[in-house]
């Protein structure tokens, strides 16, 4: 049975952009890029950790699987995130690859069509745009949002636009020592 999961980094404002480092992302004239990073420490990389040792493949939207090839692909430094992303079946929605032959164990889909017809369990991280369309086909079942405590006022945000009506529940919640909220929510299929 095909279940997706998504994990967003944000800001307090909603804001998903750049999260890891200056040069990330830059569309729109982002300014604020590496927002993220004074906010790591032992307990989020734990909770990242989790989520890292489900099984399932990923699932990518063609400019974060392109960054993360940059960061993850010819990694070889032992850290367990680095073997997993490399050894994980890795998904990718583009309308405009040729293929996805750059990082290894990569299967290219071309819609959210391809991905509805998948049966397995699926996480994304990031892919803000393929998180919007997917949740928008009522495709996304659980949503853990990692929500730093800063707001930046400019960059794009998880729901930018409209977006359908959908109910979801609180499963989970973790508080950083830096303030780092990780809260997990499954959507209600009934009431």
């Amino acid at each position: 049975m095909r279940s997706i999961s998504a994990t967003m980094f944000m800001t307090l404002d909603g804001v998903v952009q750049g999260l890891g480092r200056p040069d990330e992302d830059t569309r729109g004239g982002f300014t604020h890029g590496g927002w993220g990073a004074a906010y790591n420490d032992e307990v989020l990389g734990a909770e990242m950790g989790k989520g890292m040792a489900q099984s399932g493949a990923m699932l990518f939207g063609r400019r974060t699987w392109e960054d993360f090839i940059g960061v993850w692909a010819s990694a070889t430094d032992g850290n367990p995130f680095s073997t997993h992303m490399n050894a994980a079946r890795k998904y990718v929605v583009s309308s405009s690859l040729a293929d996805a032959g750059a990082w290894e164990n990569s299967v290219l889909l071309r819609n959210v069509d391809d991905v509805a017809a998948l049966d397995e369990e699926l996480s994304i991280i990031g892919s803000a745009a393929l998180v919007r369309s997917l949740h928008a086909a009522g495709l996304i079942d659980v949503y853990t949002l990692v929500i730093h405590p800063l707001t930046l006022g400019t960059g794009a945000r998880l729901f930018d636009g409209p977006a359908p009506v959908t109910e979801f529940e609180l499963t989970s919640s973790v508080t950083t020592p830096k303030g780092v909220i990780v809260a997990t929510y499954g959507r209600v299929t009934s009431r």
